[in-house]
């Protein structure tokens, strides 16, 4: 008879003699898979950041500078035909992702102010160089496009002699599915006479142009086309929109209507399809604005914006002031607009101490024109992530970049002399 004293060595003597070898046997034998695992969670993101870099520098890229005409008596929705030619889905196929480093194709739409000289570029890879020229002509026939030294490369930030003010962009509606406020909403879709548009863009065109000496402000739009990527609830493969599926949802909402059925919900009863929900004239006009929007194509947009400027030209009402106001009159209170976001770089400091002795402005600095100079946005070595991705369709990508007409006088955009 085992005593009570002898109970716990005779328990550890028999786990020793029959329990342990069973358990060292399935430890061992699930050790390798796991540890596979452990180590593919570990080094599959670095191997994806490796095979995307080489391939980003075996690539060659060129900066294309647009000359605008006289007079455009094109509207934005030329440009927004223009964005469809740049609406490429397609990441080369499992293997040339995850062996070559292919990824979507992306855009940079720049519009910079160099001393007051406003200039429109587009960024691209050297192999689609033909095709955007193509599709610039297609739509513009009256523009000049050539191929320029690109103006970022001669930048470097010196901290003793100047100062730089960076920026990214976010929503101010945390659902990205509502829209800005679009040149559709202007009136610019009806291609009225010059003396009777109203541009969102003219305002901030005369920003740029009234820039000083020693100063630059860069614009930056990273674009790529927004695909379905997001894993659908309740499936293991299949993959949803949450752009889209955010917009249906909140027109549901405000319609008070069924999802499946779009049939109007009174309480937990379903009414007539012809029953419609009293609707204030802000709601139609958020009905009528979310359901235009999913109906164009949509893309990841990357907003950047950098005010560089020697020590003694720096002006922090008129240059960072001017890169804020210039997005607000995409703006709405109803719907959406853009404002900094204010946990990236120099937005993020907004009291002095934050910052001991500029350590952390001084290295924004150099961050935020590095990331520009590279057109980092959606991938690595300046990624933003997700969070900082905005999705935009055509029409309000048109709305932010397009070509002015003569309604735009500033005499320091560059225009073709003659046909």
């Amino acid at each position: 008879m085992i005593r009570f004293g002898d109970y716990f060595p005779y328990l550890y003597s028999h786990f020793q003699q029959t329990l342990l070898p069973d358990v060292l046997n399935i430890v061992i034998t699930l050790s390798l898979p796991v540890l596979s695992i452990l180590l593919l969670y570990i080094f599959w993101p670095l191997w994806v950041d490796y095979v995307r870099g080489k391939n980003f520098l075996s690539l060659k890229y060129v900066v294309l500078e647009i000359k605008l005409p006289k007079e455009t008596f094109k509207s934005p929705r030329a440009m927004e035909l223009l964005l469809h030619a740049f609406h490429n889905t397609s990441d080369g196929g499992w293997l040339n992702q995850f062996w070559k480093g292919e990824t979507r194709p992306w855009y940079s739409l720049e519009l910079v102010s160099i001393e007051g000289q406003v200039k429109f570029f587009i960024w691209t890879e050297d192999r689609r160089k033909i095709g955007v020229m193509s599709a610039l002509y297609a739509q513009f026939p009256g523009i000049e496009v050539q191929e320029v030294e690109d103006y970022t490369r001669n930048v470097h930030y010196d901290p003793a002699t100047m100062k730089v003010w960076a920026a990214e962009f976010k929503f101010t509606n945390k659902n990205d599915a509502y829209p800005i406020k679009t040149y559709i909403d202007y009136g610019l879709d009806k291609d009225p006479k010059e003396e009777f548009k109203v541009d969102p863009l003219v305002p901030g065109i005369e920003f740029l142009g009234s820039v000083g000496p020693n100063q630059q402000i860069w614009i930056q739009l990273l674009i790529r086309a927004h695909k379905d990527e997001q894993r659908k609830p309740g499936h293991l493969f299949k993959k949803t929109d949450a752009w889209k599926d955010a917009a249906q949802k909140a027109i549901n909402e405000i319609m008070s209507r069924d999802p499946k059925t779009k049939k109007i919900k009174i309480g937990d009863e379903v009414g007539d399809s012809h029953m419609l929900p009293s609707l204030s004239d802000g709601e139609k006009e958020i009905v009528a604005a979310l359901g235009r929007s999913i109906t164009k194509l949509p893309f990841d947009v990357g907003i950047r914006t950098l005010y560089i400027s020697k020590k003694e030209s720096f002006d922090t009402p008129f240059g960072i002031g001017g890169c804020i106001s210039f997005f607000k009159n995409f703006n709405t209170e109803h719907l959406n607009g853009f404002r900094p976001n204010g946990d990236k770089w120099h937005a993020y400091l907004d009291a002095p101490w934050k910052d001991y002795k500029d350590i952390k402005k001084n290295r924004f600095a150099r961050e935020a024109i590095r990331a520009y100079q590279m057109r980092s946005f959606f991938y690595t070595p300046f990624s933003s992530g997700d969070s900082a991705t905005l999705v935009l369709n055509t029409e309000e990508l048109a709305t932010v970049y397009h070509f002015p007409g003569s309604v735009s006088s500033t005499p320091t955009l560059e225009r073709v002399p003659s046909k």
